[in-house]
């Protein structure tokens, strides 16, 4: 899509079930994700059973003229013949899934050594949270289980990897903790997080790997350096619980969603509170039988770091552009529970109470220089270190994100 177009639905997967389940019990979608290569895709769908299917879909799912915009170059199977579409059995409701970068070169060796089942090339693995606070680890090219970490005493609701390729991985949970494990030391346990006083909802990592994220059913969102795996400060501003978060791809913003029905974007080198998107009900209700309507669910930033998407309970995806205050565009969905982008933009995936994935179109633009050059150099200089740099004071405020 443009720029202001509204999303189109690509493609809706239906899991099928055989007759014994009870279709209403433990059906939801709770997470999808791409791959950070954009060639797989993972949908929990219900169950205890993951889809870990080969992107782009095949071309049956998908309208004609949409194919190739969603393919890239990045897809090739890379020679190992033609990946095949996998289901993982858990054995318990999945809640949380998170891909592993393409491991580093001391990565891989590391990991053949630990494992030597497993052949010494790039090995995906796909990190799924359980009901019972059980994190399995898939190969995802072979879809053998790995390792089974334990730890958690409850739900493992997110689960987020270190996108610099180290196999750290971070663990939320209806325990009140995080957790973080090392896969290169066979899944060890290497900290533990406490702090929250509610159930943990969602984890997630800055991409420069330097600040984690926390939102549990509190007003509050706890920043935690990865360096020290101590608390930075908490960010106050919500109403009322706030249950999903996501950095930019810079790591100079951070995003917080919250059945308050804002969204608040975040400096978080500095704690301020850049601005909130609030979530107005188009067709408000004749009555207020409904008040958590517009509760959010979950929120994402684009891959190129100008848009936003989030899913609310008004039955609305909506996509936000980052400098205006109202949404671009709107498409109808029912039962919303989680939202991702693909890595290589211009599709959104979205996941269902009924445990189905619906695929739209996203924005495709092309960044201007601007906003290249603010990626580039946000990459490395915190927000400190720009407000030190000897240049106008206009063009600090735009690398700081203040021109809104």
């Amino acid at each position: 899509m443009e720029a202001g177009e509204e999303p189109l639905l690509l493609a809706e997967l239906k899991p099928g079930r055989p007759h014994q389940f009870d279709w209403k019990s433990s059906c939801e979608t709770w997470s999808v994700a791409f791959s950070p290569d954009g060639s797989w895709f993972a949908w929990s769908q219900g169950h205890c059973i993951v889809k870990l299917i080969p992107w782009p879909l095949e071309e049956q799912f998908i309208p004609k003229g949409f194919e190739a915009k969603s393919r890239s170059s990045k897809n090739d199977t890379k020679g190992r013949g033609s990946p095949k579409e996998k289901t993982l059995d858990c054995g318990q409701i999945v809640w949380g899934l998170a891909f592993s970068p393409w491991p580093s070169p001391p990565s891989r060796k590391l990991w053949a050594r630990h494992h030597p089942q497993v052949p010494d090339v790039s090995c995906l693995i796909l990190a799924t949270g359980l009901n019972d606070g059980q994190i399995k680890i898939w190969e995802v090219q072979t879809g053998l289980l790995l390792l089974n970490l334990s730890g958690h005493q409850d739900v493992v609701r997110d689960l987020s990897f270190t996108p610099s390729g180290s196999l750290i991985l971070v663990s939320a949970s209806r325990d009140k903790t995080l957790r973080i494990w090392d896969l290169n030391k066979h899944g060890k346990q290497i900290q533990v997080l406490s702090g929250h006083l509610q159930w943990v909802y969602c984890c997630s990592i800055s991409p420069d790997c330097s600040m984690l994220c926390s939102a549990a059913g509190e007003k509050s969102v706890f920043l935690w350096s990865m360096r020290s795996y101590t608390l930075i400060r908490k960010l106050e501003g919500h109403q009322s619980s706030v249950v999903s978060c996501d950095f930019s791809p810079d790591s100079a913003l951070l995003v917080t969603a919250s059945y308050d029905t804002n969204v608040i974007m975040w400096d978080p080198y500095t704690g301020e509170r850049l601005r909130s998107l609030h979530h107005t009900q188009l067709n408000p209700p004749m009555d207020d039988s409904d008040v958590h309507i517009s509760s959010l669910r979950s929120v994402c930033f684009s891959p190129e770091g100008l848009y936003l998407a989030t899913v609310a309970d008004d039955r609305l995806l909506r996509i936000w552009a980052l400098e205006l205050k109202t949404p671009i565009a709107f498409a109808p969905m029912t039962n919303g529970l989680c939202c991702t982008f693909f890595p290589h933009g211009g599709v959104i995936a979205t996941g269902t109470r009924d445990g189905h994935v619906q695929f739209w179109t996203a924005p495709r633009v092309l960044s201007s220089l601007k906003h290249l050059c603010r990626k580039a150099l946000r990459s490395f200089l915190t927000t400190y270190q720009v407000l030190a740099l000897p240049i106008p004071k206009k063009m600090k405020e735009f690398l700081t994100y203040r021109t809104f």
